[in-house]
């Protein structure tokens, strides 16, 4: 499922092996931590790997520390790392997370914005959908709409992880699609390219497409967006309502053939794997690979 590596080498050499892994994705924690000089000794080794075809490094930073893009002491050496990544012909994407529209309002967030642009690099935004934070369609359709005009596309509405303690924040799925639905008719088709709810979990991330009725029986309409068992993916399937459910692990199949849909019930998780994808844990210092 995943391996740790200390030394860039172990991953590169990984990568070779595995030539049908195509994207490299920087997470943590946050990866913009580090050092522009840290950041190098991780990225270019992988600009010589012809396989590898995006970068994409999962962020806020332009968000909270924006002067990490604009006025630190290594400011301009990151951006140019930024650059040199584009030159090489790979797709540098900055997953930004953006949980609010006043994250977008300051000066110094909109030039960061406009100097990471700048580089080549493509800035997408997600976030999960937080009560009490965004549980309103109408911020939704503010973030969408800001970031479509700071060149910056939206993406996911995710559905918080199954991680703890976290009830005070979370919200039903029907709640979370009833946000993205209204906050989707309110945008023009530039901000459409956002999908959600999306629940990453173990069988893969599975989008709350909405509600039906099937049958006679009121139910959840799903899909997968991406599969371990990749003949699943964009296949609607159903499972039954639940007015109180907030994860994937509470649904249950509508059908009997919705039942391959819930691996997790049954099925053999091993069967027919998709090829593997590599994640750099900048924050930890590893590099893993997973499914």
């Amino acid at each position: 499922m995943k391996f740790a590596a200390s030394e860039t080498s172990d991953l590169t050499s990984y990568l070779e092996r595995h030539p049908g892994v195509t994207d490299v994705l920087f997470t943590g924690g946050d990866p913009m931590i580090m050092s522009a000089a840290t950041m190098k000794r991780y990225i270019e080794p992988l600009l010589d790997v012809e396989s590898v075809k995006t970068i994409r490094i999962g962020t806020k930073a332009p968000l909270y520390w924006p002067q990490r893009f604009v006025s630190d002491p290594d400011a301009d050496e990151l951006l140019r790392l930024f650059e040199r990544i584009v030159d090489r012909g790979k797709h540098l994407a900055i997953m930004t997370h953006l949980s609010h529209p006043v994250e977008l309002s300051t000066e110094v967030t909109k030039q960061a914005f406009r100097r990471i642009r700048a580089t080549g690099a493509n800035m997408r935004l997600q976030s999960p959908v937080i009560r009490h934070v965004n549980d309103d369609a109408n911020v939704w359709s503010r973030m969408w709409t800001d970031g479509v005009r700071m060149g910056a596309l939206p993406y996911y509405m995710f559905v918080e992880r199954d991680t703890g303690a976290k009830r005070y924040f979370e919200l039903p799925l029907v709640r979370c699609w009833e946000i993205f639905r209204d906050a989707y008719q309110q945008v023009s088709g530039t901000a459409r390219t956002a999908r959600g709810p999306v629940m990453s979990a173990f069988p893969g991330k599975c989008h709350f497409l909405g509600v039906t009725e099937i049958e006679g029986q009121k139910a959840f309409a799903l899909e997968y967006l991406q599969a371990r068992q990749h003949e699943l993916v964009r296949r609607p399937f159903f499972a039954r309502y639940d007015a109180k459910a907030t994860w994937y692990d509470q649904l249950r199949p509508l059908r009997e053939i919705d039942r391959p849909f819930f691996p997790a019930l049954g099925l053999d998780p091993n069967a027919h794997t998709t090829p593997l994808t590599v994640s750099a844990d900048a924050g930890a210092g590893n590099a893993l690979a997973t499914h």
